[in-house]
């Protein structure tokens, strides 16, 4: 059995791209694959998801389940708790660890909602 070459047939509309284009069109395409995987997770989260990423990033259950409480209490769960510490270390350019254990102390909630604009219950 001969496989059928069809090759040039496929790559038609898009031979005539330049490199750029391509990279841009690579691109595109990634990007419309991951949307539905980003809206999943966006709409199906967890406390037990969550609390399980931020024991990925470090921090013991008890603190975990501590930061994701502050995280629904101020309606930022869909935004998610491990993001949050991490966009909270990057504004204050400090490592994640110490982002998370500001949360603990109760510290930068205030800041937190601002870089996500409040959030939504």
């Amino acid at each position: 059995m001969k496989r059928q070459d069809d090759f040039n047939k496929r790559r038609e509309h898009l031979k005539n791209l330049s490199d750029e284009e391509l990279k841009n069109r690579f691109w595109q395409l990634a990007e419309k694959i991951v949307e539905p995987m980003l809206e999943l997770a966006h709409k199906n989260t967890s406390p037990s998801i969550e609390r399980s990423v931020l024991l990925r990033m470090g921090f013991s259950s008890i603190e975990a389940k501590t930061i994701v409480e502050g995280v629904m209490d101020r309606g930022l769960m869909s935004k998610g708790a491990g993001h949050v510490v991490y966009k909270l270390a990057l504004n204050k350019d400090i490592p994640v660890r110490d982002a998370g254990l500001k949360l603990l102390k109760g510290e930068c909630w205030d800041e937190v909602q601002t870089l996500f604009e409040g959030g939504t219950k």
